[in-house]
């Protein structure tokens, strides 16, 4: 079954209130400082100096993660985009592109573990299937199998509240079956120990 183009983005229901830092003109580094650190103290009256944005980090030599660039031999590239935040709820978007050459169908969720820096899964950090068990996260359609040509792209939520210890990796199987793929997101994860990670599912994106 051939996937129906969409001009809206599958997750706007999902991760509208999410936006609200964007759209507020704070950014999301401030906002994470803000909810770790209420009271930062005075700050200097001078212009702080332009700071370019800082590199990816690169993954530890005990994590196999996937190579940046290019398409690997699966066919199929996974990408963490970044994380969007407001009131304690955080948001991420999976992308998984068909780089190969031949259709790549998804039917469903993805099945996601967070990592911690050396590799291991977070201590009863829990991911589910759908969003209602993330508090104050909207709810969004099922699941629908699509098929992506070569050169399409599929979309996945990522929903949680924030917690104490950050989350390096994400090791991402795209459904049962599929092969797993381990990514390192340019931001931690603010989820361990002890949280939900609520996933919806893959939809096509223009």
């Amino acid at each position: 079954m051939i996937a129906i183009r969409r001009r809206s983005s599958p997750y706007a229901a999902v991760l509208a209130c999410l936006l609200a830092l964007s759209a507020s003109g704070c950014g999301l580094s401030a906002e994470l400082e803000r909810e770790r650190n209420p009271d930062p103290g005075p700050r200097p009256s001078s212009t702080p100096p332009a700071v370019s944005a800082a590199p990816v980090p690169e993954s530890s030599a005990s994590v196999p993660v996937q190579e940046a660039g290019g398409c690997p031999s699966s066919g199929v590239r996974l990408d963490a985009g970044p994380i969007n935040g407001a009131m304690g709820l955080r948001g991420m978007t999976l992308t998984l592109t068909n780089c190969g050459e031949r259709p790549y169908e998804l039917n469903g969720y993805p099945s996601v573990t967070v990592l911690d820096e050396a590799g291991e899964p977070f201590p009863e950090v829990r991911t589910v299937e759908g969003t209602d068990q993330v508090p104050m996260a909207s709810g969004g359609p099922g699941p629908e199998p699509l098929t992506l040509a070569p050169g399409e792209t599929a979309q996945a939520g990522l929903v949680w509240r924030m917690h104490a210890e950050d989350g390096v990796y994400l090791r991402v199987t795209p459904q049962k079956g599929r092969d797993t793929v381990t990514v390192r997101p340019e931001q931690a994860l603010d989820i361990g120990p002890d949280n939900v990670l609520g996933t919806s599912p893959w939809k096509p994106m223009e």
